[in-house]
Order: structure tokens, then C-alpha cells, then sequence
């Protein structure tokens, strides 16, 4: 039944975002605040780094059977370009996750009985070792998978699979993320060069790894680059709350003007009396 403005009561006219935001939170979709020219530095950067890894596998022997490779190559690219910044894109993950993962791969298609198996096992063991020897990349998993099951013509590489194309590759993306993503002052790569002094604060670095030992969970950020991020985030609440001050201060100056001012009707009242 409709109310006496019109408006229907129930559900049907909850707002939509109150909906969508719940879900987009469960989903894991969280607000993107990167500009648009971060956007498309990152498309073209990934871009040009696929295009490097391609024309250098197509000059390689065997160029038709590796270019399987570039399956877990184009991952690595996006982490690379898109997230420069990020601890999964760093140097060492990006070349240690691929090269360990490789080995891994081909030992466990060398030595354990069923493809099936040797996969399955190909997955943890290379989660394992990535994160213990400190270089996790997700790609490099795609990369054992790889090796295990590439076809008879990978397989009769063996271990030479880890130099060419696991390590080949590897290095060709992080020379393409050196040369391109320190082109712009917005990015660096490795994330430790050009990192400016951080402004003065009573957080440390050695407390944010604290913090994140004591989470337990794994952060794709650096101790360091979070504790910009707060610095930052604090210098933005210090100029809120200057802001906040300095509207009070008016309205403390406004005060004894208006009380000042003679109040119209009480000037009539009185003329009339």
C-alpha cells in the first residue's frame, strides 16, 4: 500500500547500494583509487613486455613447443607492470618463483608415477618451497604445472627447461619492468630504488613487520611502502583536522557580531509599543 507521499513500504525501494555494497565486500571487490594514466601505463607496459617475451621465444628452437610458457609469462607480466610496487612482483619472486617451480615440476614428472599425480604434487610442493625460500609468485605454480604436463618434447628437456625458457623469460620481464617502469616518476622497480625519506613520525619500519608477523597472513605490500601509506594517510587526517579547526575558529569570530546585530522584529514591536 502506498504511504500518503506516494512512496511504497517494503524492500522494493531499499537502495541499491545498500545491497551492492555488502556483496561487493564478500566478493572481494574493493574501490580501485589508481588514475586513469596509471591504468593504461600499466596496459602498455604489459604490453611491450608480452611483445619482448614473444619475439625472443619465437627466435628460440623449438619456438612453437615453448610458447606454452608464455602462459605463466603473461601472468608475471600483469603482476610486473599492474602492481610494480607489489612483493609478489619483485625481482627474486619473479625470477626464483619461476626457476624453483620449474625444478619442481620436472622432478616430480622424472620421478612420480601417473601425470595426475605428479601434478598435484608439483602444486603444493612448489607453494611450499616459494614461500619458505621467500620469492612466492602465483605464476611460478602455472610453471611447474608446465613442465609436468608440456608433452613428450618439454619432458625430453629435463632440467635444461629451468634456463631456457623458465629462466630466459624470467629475466626478460624484470629487464622490461627495469627499463620501463622507472621511466615514470609515479612507479619503481625494484620497489627499494627512489625511495624517498619518509616524513617524520613516531611509526617505524621494524613496527609495521612486527605488525604484519603478527597478522600471519601474507600482505602483497613491503613493510616499507605500507608505512608511507600510513604516513601519508596521517598527514591527510592532520590537514582535515586543521581544516576542521580553522571553521571553528570563524564561527567563534561570527558569534558576537550576529549576537550584536539588532533583531528586526523586536525593533517593530518596540516603535509600535
Amino acid at each position: 500500500m502506498p504511504n500518503r507521499q506516494g512512496q511504497s513500504k517494503g524492500p522494493s525501494h531499499v537502495p541499491s547500494h545498500h545491497v551492492h555494497q555488502p556483496l561487493a565486500r564478500l566478493l572481494g571487490v574493493e574501490a580501485n583509487t589508481t588514475s586513469h594514466a596509471e591504468k593504461w601505463l600499466s596496459i602498455i607496459g604489459s604490453t611491450l613486455g608480452m611483445a619482448f617475451a614473444c619475439w625472443l621465444s619465437s627466435q628460440l628452437p623449438g619456438g612453437n613447443s615453448l610458447a606454452w610458457m608464455l602462459a605463466s609469462t603473461g601472468a608475471s607480466a600483469a603482476l610486473i607492470f599492474a602492481i610494480p610496487h607489489g612483493a609478489l612482483s619483485q625481482p627474486w619472486p619473479v625470477l626464483g618463483g619461476h626457476v624453483i617451480s620449474a625444478f619442481i615440476g620436472v622432478s616430480c614428472q622424472r620421478y612420480l608415477p601417473t601425470h595426475e599425480f605428479a601434478a598435484i604434487a608439483a602444486t603444493g610442493l612448489s607453494i611450499a618451497a616459494m614461500y619458505y625460500l621467500r620469492c612466492l609468485h602465483p605464476p611460478g605454480v602455472a610453471t611447474a604445472l608446465f613442465a609436468v604436463m608440456g608433452g613428450a618434447e618439454i619432458h625430453q628437456l629435463s632440467y635444461s627447461l629451468l634456463l631456457n625458457p623458465v629462466l630466459l623469460n624470467a629475466c626478460t620481464l624484470v629487464l622490461a619492468g627495469l627499463l620501463f617502469n622507472n621511466l615514470f616518476p609515479s612507479r619503481r622497480y625494484p620497489s627499494t630504488l627512489g625511495r624517498s625519506a619518509a616524513a617524520a613520525s613516531n611509526l617505524q619500519e621494524e613496527d609495521v613487520a612486527k605488525a604484519l608477523r603478527e597478522l600471519d597472513s601474507f600482505v602483497d605490500i613491503s613493510p616499507e611502502d605500507l608505512s608511507r601509506l600510513y604516513t601519508c594517510a596521517n598527514s591527510f587526517a592532520e590537514q582535515r583536522r586543521r581544516e576542521w579547526q580553522h571553521r571553528e575558529s570563524r564561527i567563534l569570530r561570527l558569534r558576537p557580531r550576529m549576537k550584536a546585530q539588532p533583531n528586526p522584529q523586536s525593533s517593530k514591536q518596540k516603535r509600535a509599543n
